[in-house]
């Protein structure tokens, strides 16, 4: 993969870093429901659901820095 590409793979999941975060807060109190084993799973799915932020930004990370290496050339 080129830079621009890598770049734009490092910005997406920054930003779907935050989605999850904000998808986990929605999904906890959208989805709440009225019995209490109901609210426990909307409680589960949305921890789970922000789980994935961390993996988003240290992507993004990794990626941000692959792009930032200097391209190494192949001599023949």
């Amino acid at each position: 993969m080129n830079p621009k590409q890598l770049k734009a793979l490092s910005n997406l999941c920054f930003y779907l870093g935050f989605a999850s975060i904000a998808g986990s807060i929605a999904i906890w109190y959208l989805t709440g429901g009225d019995t209490a084993v109901a609210q426990a799973h909307a409680e589960r799915f949305g921890i789970f659901v922000g789980l994935w932020a961390p993996t988003f930004f240290i992507l993004s990370n990794r990626f941000d820095r692959y792009a930032d290496k200097p391209v190494e050339v192949e001599s023949a």
